[in-house]
């Protein structure tokens, strides 16, 4: 069975899930309805992603104003340092990032309830990410804070002296402190 532990902001969780491992390989349950729920995770799955990139790719920080998505993340190649930055401006919580590494080799997986912004750092020579969405995917209402943030001021992993590989509009983010958020 499943494991849930909350992080430093109570909704965003880290889950352990059981894994039977033996000579052929492994299986293990990546998301089971009612065990969710009986956690608090309790929204529906509209969408799958999966994304991957070389080492120092830099995603995010990426949300939604319109069709917010909640997203279950976790990592099937590779590691990265997975953060979720808390928009909800009645929440105690508010500008506060928590930020977990996810691999692979862990299989942990990471809860992050709408109203967030999302963004990784990839550690390893590649890592592919897959996620399952709350809402679907709506490009009009995509927005993006700057991932180095002074506000923000978000520990990433970067080696001193590199410069992490971001797009355009992740490089043309806005601060957070004019970004829109939710009520």
């Amino acid at each position: 069975m499943s494991s849930f532990h909350k992080s430093e902001n109570p909704e965003v969780i880290k889950i352990q899930p059981t894994v039977y491992q033996d000579k052929r390989g492994f299986f293990m349950e990546t998301y089971q309805k009612d065990l969710f729920s009986n956690a608090g995770i309790s929204e529906d799955f509209v969408q799958d992603n999966h994304s991957s990139s070389a080492k120092n790719i830099l995603r995010g920080l990426h949300y939604q104003v319109t069709h917010p998505q909640g997203k279950l993340v976790r990592v099937v190649i590779g590691e990265i340092f997975d953060v979720a930055v808390d928009l909800r401006e009645r929440s105690p919580y508010f500008g506060r990032w928590v930020g977990v590494y996810l691999s692979a080799e862990t299989k942990e997986q990471l809860w992050i309830p709408p109203g967030f912004a999302h963004g990784f750092f990839v550690l390893s020579d590649r890592a592919d990410v897959v996620y399952k969405a709350t809402d679907y995917y709506d490009p009009a209402g995509e927005r993006t804070i700057r991932w180095d943030d002074p506000d923000l001021d978000i520990k990433w992993p970067i080696a001193n002296g590199e410069q992490p590989i971001v797009s355009e509009k992740d490089a043309a983010g806005t601060l957070f402190k004019e970004a829109e958020v939710f009520e």
